[in-house]
């Protein structure tokens, strides 16, 4: 809970995101984790390769849906029962060394650790378009469905600077920035379209953008004034 017992709201990650080149992410069961503290506490450790093998890709298929626990394997030199890879050592329990900050060392069990966890996998990647109704400029961006307008907007990074002096429209309608897309009157017609064997590529739908004048009153809409953090 972050503070004032307000519900944290999750950051959304698309795959391209969890798999970027330097980054230690991976996703399972619809959450996306940050393997880098627990890299780092336990640089060396050889026991981690399976784990480091696994980085920038999906590991659901390695958990049961049902309990989130990891689903088991049966090593068939041994007969001994273990962790589906790419799980294997350091899933287990083993002992780790104390810290000397203090704090309790990371849970060996990564995928209970909270401290890694850094987001969710969206279920909803979309395309969006921008267009500068000023300059005729159009880009396009991809985004995550369940993530508010104001965020999804800022993945459009080389726009910093006009979506901080223009207003976000969409069907003549000021967008609610911390609304998401469906929310906002822009449904998701990918599912649609694809049966109706349809490219969505060609119905991306398009936000406008217009021109804040230097009293402020071009729009009575918010504009777009901080990055998400």
């Amino acid at each position: 809970m972050a503070a004032g017992g307000a519900e944290r709201r999750p950051r959304y990650f698309m795959a391209r995101e969890v798999a970027e080149a330097g980054r230690f992410r991976l996703s399972a069961l619809g959450r996306v984790y940050d393997l880098g503290p627990l890299l780092r506490e336990r640089r060396g450790d050889v026991t981690l390769a399976p784990l480091l093998g696994a980085v920038g890709t999906d590991v659901s298929h390695c958990f049961d849906p049902e309990s989130g626990d990891p689903l088991p394997r049966v090593e068939p030199r041994t007969g001994q029962t273990g962790s589906r890879y790419p799980l294997g050592t350091p899933g287990s329990s083993q002992s780790l060394t104390p810290r000397s900050d203090g704090a309790p060392p990371l849970d060996a069990a990564w995928w209970r650790d909270p401290r890694l966890q850094v987001g969710r996998l969206t279920a909803a990647p979309r395309l969006l378009r921008l267009c500068n109704t000023l300059t005729g400029q159009n880009c396009v961006v991809e985004v995550c469905g369940e993530e508010p307008v104001g965020e999804a907007l800022w993945r459009a990074k080389a726009w910093k600077e006009q979506l901080e002096r223009y207003t976000a429209c969409y069907g003549g309608v000021p967008l609610r920035l911390h609304l998401s897309l469906e929310q906002n009157g822009i449904p998701d017609s990918t599912s649609e379209l694809r049966s109706l064997r349809l490219d969505p590529k060609d119905f991306i739908p398009t936000v406008l953008l217009y021109f804040n004048d230097d009293a402020g009153n071009a729009t009575e809409a918010p504009t777009v004034t901080s990055s998400p953090p």
